[in-house]
């Protein structure tokens, strides 16, 4: 197992064998009995199912599935993880998280190159060009969620992210230690679990990031709610739904979001946001709209991408 360690603390940082054992067991604590259509008999000194309850709905050896839960899925084959991925009523983010971790342990992905280092990274004009040329909030992440590129009005929206312009933005930093996110984020706990969760799938997309793990490291040393979070497993895949915010300046936004992949950059996710045309968001974006008009343009240093 792999640590760093942290001041007095110290934060696993890879191993797919414990990253295994603790996602099937978090998995195998949130479905109850009566979710999964078995009686609740005897006493139970563990949340959620038994072992053999899952090794009887996935139709195997209590023995083998004890085998894999301790972390060994080495060699076991896809209709094996189907199973288990029902019998744990896995969602579609849950499902092809397993499916990674299955790849990892086969060592037969990719995902097992060696531990890369970062070189600096800029936007490309022709993506700034393209990210000004949209008429909303659009900004681009990577999968350590540093803000590396915005429009004009992505900028102003999170203006509060740039208040140091020497330093790149990152949202993992601006949600755990930043006290400004408390009021950004009307609803913190959903954005902080949903942060949490946007980050242990890209973690588990590539578990040898050493930007994730240095990310990993510095918010659990930091912030007792980002360490809690992240025990507890949670993926998530994020692609479109609906947000709230309350800017600084111009109030309450609700706003649509749809994040689409850039197949030009690995790694890198724009997002849109928009609102309801004639609703109070749409026109307090108007209003935001005008006073970036008259702030000066923030921008960021370099950030780093994987070599």
């Amino acid at each position: 197992m792999f640590h760093r360690a942290r001041g007095r603390r110290t934060v696993e940082v890879v191993d797919n064998r414990a990253e295994v054992r603790d996602f099937l067991t978090t998995r195998r604590a949130k479905i109850t009995p009566e979710r999964a259509g078995l009686p609740s008999t005897g006493q139970r000194r563990v949340p959620g199912l038994r072992r053999s309850e899952v090794a009887s709905l996935a139709g195997m050896s209590v023995e083998y599935y004890a085998k894999l839960e301790r972390g060994t899925l080495a060699g076991v084959s896809a209709g094996v993880l189907d199973a288990i991925a029902r019998a744990l009523q896995l969602d579609e983010a849950e499902r092809a998280h397993l499916l990674r971790l299955a790849e990892v342990a086969n060592g037969s992905s990719a995902l097992l190159r060696p531990s890369r280092r970062p070189r600096p990274w800029t936007v490309r004009p022709s993506l700034q060009w393209s990210l000004d040329a949209i008429h909303t909030p659009a900004i681009v992440v990577n999968n350590r969620h540093d803000l590396v590129a915005a429009n004009h009005l992505g900028r102003a929206m999170h203006s509060e992210l740039y208040a140091d312009p020497t330093v790149v933005p990152n949202f993992g930093r601006f949600t755990f230690l930043d006290s400004a996110a408390r009021r950004f984020y009307p609803d913190w706990n959903r954005f902080a679990d949903m942060f949490v969760a946007n980050l242990r799938t890209a973690a588990g997309k590539d578990p040898h990031d050493k930007g994730i793990h240095d990310l990993v490291g510095e918010l659990s040393t930091r912030s007792d709610e980002f360490r809690r979070r992240w025990g507890a497993h949670n993926v998530r895949t994020h692609g479109s739904g609906t947000k709230q915010f309350h800017h600084h300046v111009v109030g309450e936004l609700t706003l649509a979001y749809e994040s689409l992949d850039l197949r030009a950059e690995a790694d890198l996710t724009l997002t849109i946001y928009a609102a309801e045309p004639g609703s109070p968001t749409a026109q307090a974006l108007a209003l935001l709209a005008s006073w970036a008009a008259t702030t000066t343009p923030v921008t960021a240093g370099a950030t780093t991408r994987p070599a």
